[in-house]
């Protein structure tokens, strides 16, 4: 099926790729991909299309000449159709980061010689572009070094070890050329393997794909790694593991193997890919994950595996990953439709691509047993308080905050005049999930309205707002338009103890305060270094702010932590704190609030309703657990 798909993509965009203008729905597959196993006719065109436009495949060879220094030689080989001017271009980030990354600065000795052998002019005309002056049509071939130092951004990195090859910071492109097919010939140590998400080609170090968009989109893993392959229905998977830590890997596949079959509560359709890769960096430093078409790669500290918190968030996070396989990879926003690699692609539905995948991580876990209600409730718990203590969420809307995505703000300006795309985009999934299941009397909830993205857009990938409240109110029979404007377009407002009500479930805030400042610091050699201030905390009303260095209290030095130092205060005290502000000593009084001594926690309610029942179980896929269930507490 794979092949069939490869082949059924290939005949479209062979037919398109002379065309000097790319439609923004490009991605839209117009063959019935079940007629390659019925209608064995095609397989004559298809080798027609194949010859035929065999001179317009791009072909690109990475050497990995100097893995201590991380870097590799690259050559590309195409035909140009015509003489004159010629942009080579390299992406200037990648999908799945909303964010301009500049990868064009690894790039030195770039030189571009025509079929003779001759050098041409080149000039770099911009960060990213490279002009080319072609003399006459016919093959070309480019060759530069590339530079492969950036692990943590997991885009490119080479060591003696591996080589992780995302195509967005290695390989040029040219517009002419985008949709053609492309094959990617790797000259690895003889001991490395070589892994994608891309078809392989001749040899177990060569891959293939419909296009420079699929390329971009499907990673490399080669080096020396742990491997497991496991078959869940009908479909293959593998988990590559590069890298030393505390995880079992056996442990690891077999879960995955668990995960990977829940996605069928969201989506019941036939999965968009035939094989899926787990690629896994056991690290000292880097963390993160991206998706990718039919791949994810999922950076994790190196012993953070064995304990059973830094195991559940690997779970999450694979589980995070795999969502996006249908919710941004099988369908996305229109503005994402096709990607620009030169700019950004703005968009008011990021919440949706990224918050809405959050939501969805942990009820794939819950539903397969590989997370316990207890968890889960934890973990909306922590969401739920910090929903409540974001002073950015009285400012932003999500469908701001997707906008701005591109241009964002870290630290304490960011939390306290902004909100961000995971957080805030769960939250307002949870109560768009809550407000369909209450419209429709539990029979559509925001998973059923994903299922008909999948079903509607999965051919054309792109879909708006439009799209989706009209989607809601198909499936629920209620106009979703003013909600959307109140929830969406507007600052978030929401009552998380109603939502729970409703599920049979409650919020437990301990009665017992203690003090707080508002202030999230760390402590190191004597020294309290401020990283955030809360907005109209006490902190914040005391006039310090971030990067201040507090060195004392009520004039006696620092000899631990500030937390620590507050345990022999209460909330209403107030205290005089030294500290250091660009160098400068400088004093101030604090008045001390109040805030929950313990954990906030869900628990199932006593006697819950048949209606609560009811309720939970159309939510989240599984029965309420009884209030003396020791899982649920």
């Amino acid at each position: 099926m794979q092949l069939h798909r490869f082949i059924s993509a290939a005949v479209i965009l062979l037919g398109k790729m002379r065309c000097s203008a790319m439609s923004k729905r490009w991605f839209q597959w117009n063959i019935d991909l079940n007629s390659f196993n019925h209608g064995r006719w095609l397989w004559p065109a298809v080798l027609v299309l194949f010859s035929t436009y065999a001179t317009a495949q791009t072909q690109y060879e990475i050497r990995i000449t100097q893995p201590e220094h991380h870097v590799a030689d690259i050559q590309m080989q195409f035909t140009a159709d015509n003489a004159g001017p010629l942009a080579l271009r390299l992406p200037a980030w990648r999908s799945g980061k909303y964010q301009i990354l500049d990868l064009a600065n690894g790039v030195r000795y770039l030189k571009v010689m025509d079929a003779q052998g001759k050098p041409l002019s080149v000039e770099k005309s911009d960060g990213h572009t490279w002009q080319v002056d072609v003399k006459q049509a016919g093959a070309l071939t480019v060759t530069y070094q590339i530079y492969a130092n950036q692990l943590d951004s997991r885009v490119r990195h080479i060591d003696e070890t591996h080589a992780y090859i995302n195509a967005s910071g290695y390989l040029l492109y040219t517009d002419a050329l985008r949709l053609a097919p492309v094959r990617v010939q790797l000259h690895v140590p003889s001991a490395w393997r070589s892994v994608s998400g891309m078809s392989q080609g001749e040899n177990p170090h060569q891959f293939v794909a419909a296009n420079y968009d699929v390329l971009a989109d499907s990673p490399i893993e080669s080096g020396i790694h742990e491997a497991y392959k496991f078959e869940v229905g009908q479909r293959q998977y593998e988990l590559v593991i590069w890298g030393q830590g505390n995880f079992n890997g056996e442990t690891m596949a077999k879960d995955l193997a668990t995960l990977v079959q829940q996605a069928d509560f969201i989506w019941p359709q036939p999965r968009p890919y035939q094989r899926y890769v787990f690629i896994v960096h056991a690290t000292d430093q880097a963390r993160g994950a991206t998706e990718h078409l039919n791949s994810t790669v999922i950076q994790k500290q190196r012993f953070s595996f064995a304990n059973r918190a830094g195991y559940l968030e690997f779970l999450s996070t694979a589980s995070h990953e795999l969502v996006h396989t249908w919710n941004v990879k099988a369908y996305r926003p229109s503005e994402l439709v096709p990607y620009n690699y030169a700019a950004p692609n703005y968009s008011r539905l990021l919440w949706v691509s990224e918050g809405s995948t959050s939501y969805f991580q942990n009820i794939l876990l819950l539903k397969g047993g590989l997370m316990t209600p207890k968890e889960y409730y934890q973990d909306l718990a922590k969401r739920i308080v910090r929903f409540g203590q974001l002073p950015g969420a009285q400012v932003q809307s999500v469908a701001e905050s997707s906008f701005d995505s591109w241009i964002s703000l870290a630290g304490d300006h960011a939390d306290n005049f902004s909100v961000n795309i995971y957080s805030e985009g769960y939250m307002a999934s949870w109560l768009l999930d809550h407000d369909m299941l209450s419209a429709s009397a539990l029979k559509s909830g925001y998973r059923h309205l994903h299922q008909q993205l999948y079903s509607r857009f999965g051919k054309t990938t792109a879909f708006t707002a439009s799209d989706m409240q009209s989607i809601a109110k198909d499936l629920t029979g209620h106009d979703f338009s003013a909600w959307w404007q109140q929830h969406i377009e507007a600052p978030l407002r929401m009552e998380p103890s109603k939502l729970l009500q409703s599920a049979g479930l409650e919020l437990k805030v301990p009665s017992k305060q203690k003090a707080s400042t508002g202030i999230s610091s760390q402590f190191k050699d004597g020294v309290e270094s401020v990283n955030k201030v809360r907005r109209d905390s006490a902190a914040w009303r005391a006039g310090l702010t971030s990067d201040d260095q507090i060195i004392a209290v009520n004039a006696l030095q620092l000899k631990a932590p500030l937390k620590e130092r507050l345990t022999d205060f209460k909330p209403g005290d107030k205290i005089n704190l030294s500290f250091f502000r660009q160098g400068r000593l400088q004093h101030t009084e604090l008045e001390l609030a109040g805030e929950p001594d313990g954990e906030v926690q869900i628990v199932p309610v006593a006697k819950p309703t048949k209606a609560q029942r009811q309720f939970h179980l159309a939510w989240l896929g599984i029965p309420l657990p009884d209030a003396a269930d020791k899982t649920s507490k």
